[in-house]
């Protein structure tokens, strides 16, 4: 698509009072300029309708093949529990749409498979909600190491600490279940080993832990007590493809998480990133020295990276600046330097993660594919 008019998307999963799209999509797709939010489905018509009002739609509905059938849509988005991703977006797909699918890709690698094939049969735009690597930061951080700031990678380590993973309500204990492919090793550690491997490449190897420390979450409405199966901790060390090595610290606390920090350190300099919470959720601090000091001081990203400066300064901000790839890759305008993660990209992270699983059940090191 070359027209520079705005493209029409539907947004399926659109529901107003639970899950990310309230918190990131629909606020994104509201306020940005490459974006016509033509339509929203929810599988009940007055949540719809009050989705459409809440967020000045185009058009309501209660079934995703009826609005991708009617809605005159350019692309469309998937916002919904991890499990219910393949149907409407190989209906999508189906349909000819370019798609925004949420993080992970597929229940499974196998489904992730499947659909990024479908999409390369339809010939459409596919983007993957890994939003970390179109934070600014991470994009500044990625070039300065492209640069060579830091000159040769040596050793890096990010760590991730979240509060709140014994007592959940009801409609997120679901993600108990590792069956479901929705936990601390997708998507708290998925969103964070990729955005440092956006920075400093990939690995070649690893050796991990993957381990359910909380075996049983209290469910707050309805007082039960439930058993897990998701793993809520996550340990890997291995070899960057590079020649560097690199370790990784996820976890899910009962108390007082400590937020998110990466170090990255090289022959010619160190690069420190620190946050609340993962780098696709919130604003990240960067402090770097080089050239012989050892005294880091504060980095600011470069104006150029902020593609959608009008986003509101919410979880929207990240999904906002990935919409913006998204939108330049469907007018034939992607970016070698500001890369936006598809559905091969997906497949390739859920064989990273199939890898530290295999890892962590096996007791060895194991390539990376």
């Amino acid at each position: 698509m070359t027209t520079q008019q705005p493209i029409r998307i539907g947004l399926i999963g659109a529901n107003i009072h639970q899950g990310w799209s309230p918190r990131a999509h629909l606020p994104a797709l509201a306020a940005h300029p490459d974006f016509d939010l033509a339509a929203v489905c929810t599988t009940r018509q007055e949540s719809a309708d009050e989705a459409m009002a809440a967020f000045s739609a185009g058009a309501a509905y209660d079934d995703y093949n009826r609005m991708l059938a009617e809605g005159n849509l350019d692309a469309a988005t998937i916002s919904l529990r991890v499990p219910s991703h393949y149907e409407p977006t190989m209906a999508a797909l189906r349909a000819g749409k370019h798609v925004f699918t949420e993080w992970p890709l597929g229940r499974t690698t196998a489904e992730a498979v499947e659909m990024a094939g479908a999409a390369r049969r339809q010939g459409v735009k596919t983007a993957v909600g890994l939003q970390a690597r179109a934070n600014p930061t991470v994009a500044h951080l990625r070039n300065l190491v492209a640069d060579g700031y830091v000159g040769r990678v040596m050793t890096c380590h990010v760590r991730l600490m979240r509060e709140g993973v014994l007592a959940r309500n009801s409609g997120r204990t679901w993600q108990r279940d590792n069956a479901l492919g929705a936990h601390t090793l997708t998507i708290a550690c998925g969103h964070t080993i990729d955005a440092l491997c956006s920075i400093v490449g990939d690995f070649a190897d690893v050796a991990t832990v993957v381990s359910t420390q909380a075996t049983t979450w209290h469910e707050t409405d309805t007082g039960q007590d439930l058993a897990a199966t998701s793993p809520d901790n996550i340990l890997v060390s291995g070899n960057l493809q590079n020649g560097g090595v690199a370790s990784v610290q996820i976890g899910s606390t009962p108390w007082a998480g400590s937020g998110y920090r990466m170090e990255i350190y090289g022959d010619k300099g160190t690069l420190v990133a620190v946050s609340l919470d993962s780098p696709q959720l919130k604003e990240v601090a960067i402090r770097g020295a080089r050239d012989g000091s050892n005294d880091l001081q504060d980095l600011v990203a470069a104006e150029d990276l902020i593609l959608a400066p009008e986003m509101p300064a919410t979880e929207a901000y990240n999904v906002g600046q990935l919409y913006s790839r998204f939108a330049a890759a469907i007018r034939g305008a992607a970016s070698a330097e500001l890369p936006l993660p598809d559905f091969d990209h997906a497949v390739s992270l859920h064989q990273f993660i199939d890898a530290i699983r295999q890892s962590s059940d096996e007791g060895r090191r194991v390539a990376v594919a």
